[in-house]
């Protein structure tokens, strides 16, 4: 055991190098860059690992912190069917994704190599490298693994101990994931609808990357000494006790880590939605945007913009054009759809200031994929949500949620499609009818815990004195 773990608390804690390296999505990186901050906050040194186009496209570190974080650069293996400039899953369309999987089991020589010569106290990883911890524990660094998913989420997809597998099995049918698991003790309602389970069923198949992602989660979640989640207990708290219990692992909150507004250079851009937004009535504007990585079919293309058109409401609604869809697989608007709703609406196609957009009072709901990060962002606004989950555990968020700070968009339970009728509906009620102001105070009065920053950077503090007291422990 070395010396830090053993230190009294009147003692400065040596100082460490901790390595993180993120899955090659920015809904990853990003969080993984705000832990990054803070460690480097609390004067460790750090070494953030990624590919040369993810590194590029990270936004600016604060200049005071730069002298402390080393942005590692590893090369992303070429890969059949991966385009050359794929680097993220914003760059390639959902179906391509187990190809960068594949490209990124690619960077196990790079990092292998990296932290060979560096020697670490800690890497923090996350679920895709399976084949990490092992070569880690062999060099002697400490593992701790950050899930971007907050707590139920990870309940709900069950134990990945030997000890759990054992006594619960493994689910084998999507139905299974349509009911609540034996293993929450308490009353839930987090389950995925028939047409998310088919989906998420999936996941638990070998894919093109010749690995499931269960497997992914299930090996670095074993292989790692401690479990970090981007949650809180004035949330979760059931839910990361009964996470500890199912995973066998020390599980450590980081908070939320609720994102500041941050300065942009493209200031004309944001200028002209600001004087858009400006002219708006406080409360009454739509906020629309699904993610980076969704990919709508045209049909549901389509009934969200003449639900959107229906309601009467003014919107702003984020559409960026993925990089990789040529004209052929991009959707299109219904004809007529923006001159119709001229001056009431604005459908913006390049990079938008999402925080900064929900932070504007004009906002009076966010029509939501659910993702975690997206959610806290809005909450800390207490801006209230209409959900509509597509992917990953989007629909179990939007079960957590639901009438707590507004609703989901009804839908069929087979395919999935929402008619254009319940989503004006569900966006009236949110926003504006009387019926829908206990979600308007709902979004309001969970905003207080997701916007207290100072409780927040708390956890984050007790994140960092565990790795700090824990570091080259002896494995358990």
């Amino acid at each position: 055991m070395s010396t830090s773990t053993t230190m009294s608390s009147t003692t400065e804690p040596k100082k460490l190098h901790i390595a993180l390296f993120p899955w090659l999505a920015f809904g990853h990186i990003m969080p993984f860059l705000e832990v990054a901050k803070h460690v480097a906050r609390r004067g460790h040194k750090v070494s953030f690992i990624s590919t040369p186009r993810n590194i590029q496209r990270l936004p600016k570190i604060p200049q005071h912190l730069t002298p402390l974080i080393n942005l590692v650069q590893i090369p992303l293996p070429c890969v059949e069917n991966l385009p050359e400039s794929a680097e993220a899953t914003m760059d390639v369309p959902y179906h391509i994704i187990p190809y960068l999987k594949m490209a990124h089991d690619g960077l196990e020589q790079g990092i292998s190599n990296f932290l060979r010569t560096h020697k670490p106290d800690w890497i923090i990883h996350d679920f895709a490298p399976y084949w990490l911890p092992p070569i880690a524990s062999s060099l002697g660094i400490s593992r701790a693994h950050f899930s971007v998913f907050n707590a139920s989420s990870l309940c709900f997809y069950g134990p990945t101990s030997p000890q759990g597998l054992d006594r619960y099995g493994v689910r084998t049918l999507p139905e299974h994931f349509t009911v609540p698991p034996e293993w929450i003790p308490f009353p839930s309602n987090l389950v995925f609808r028939s047409f998310e389970a088919k989906k998420l069923f999936d996941a638990t198949k070998q894919n093109a990357s010749g690995v499931s992602d269960l497997f992914r989660v299930q090996s670095t979640v074993q292989g790692c000494q401690v479990y970090l989640i981007r949650s809180c207990r004035e949330i979760e708290g059931e839910w990361l006790d009964l996470l500890q219990e199912l995973q066998q692992k020390p599980v450590v909150p980081t908070g939320l880590m609720p994102p500041v507004v941050q300065a942009r250079e493209d200031k004309e851009d944001w200028s002209r939605i600001y004087q858009w937004l400006d002219k708006q009535e406080n409360g009454t504007v739509v906020y629309i945007a699904l993610g980076s990585e969704l990919n709508l079919s045209q049909e549901d293309f389509t009934e969200l913009a003449l639900g959107l058109e229906l309601s009467g409401l003014p919107f702003f609604w984020v559409l960026r054009t993925p990089s990789w869809s040529g004209d052929s697989d991009s959707v299109k608007l219904p004809d007529g759809f923006e001159e119709r709703t001229k001056g009431r609406g604005l459908v913006w196609t390049t990079w938008a200031p999402q925080t900064k957009i929900l932070a504007h009072d004009s906002i009076g709901g966010f029509l939501t994929h659910c993702g975690w990060s997206s959610l806290i962002e809005a909450l800390q606004y207490g801006r209230p949500l209409i959900m509509l989950p597509f992917l990953h555990d989007q629909g179990l968020i939007a079960r957590f949620w639901d009438k707590k700070i507004g609703i989901e968009v009804p839908r069929n339970e087979e395919d999935g499609s929402f008619t254009r009728k319940s989503l004006a509906e569900s966006l009236n009620l949110v926003v504006v009818d009387e019926e829908g102001k206990a979600y308007r105070d709902g979004a309001k009065e969970h905003g207080e815990v997701f916007k207290d920053k100072a409780l927040h950077d708390r956890y984050m503090d007790k994140c960092v004195e565990y790795l700090e007291n824990h570091v080259h422990m002896h494995e358990v």
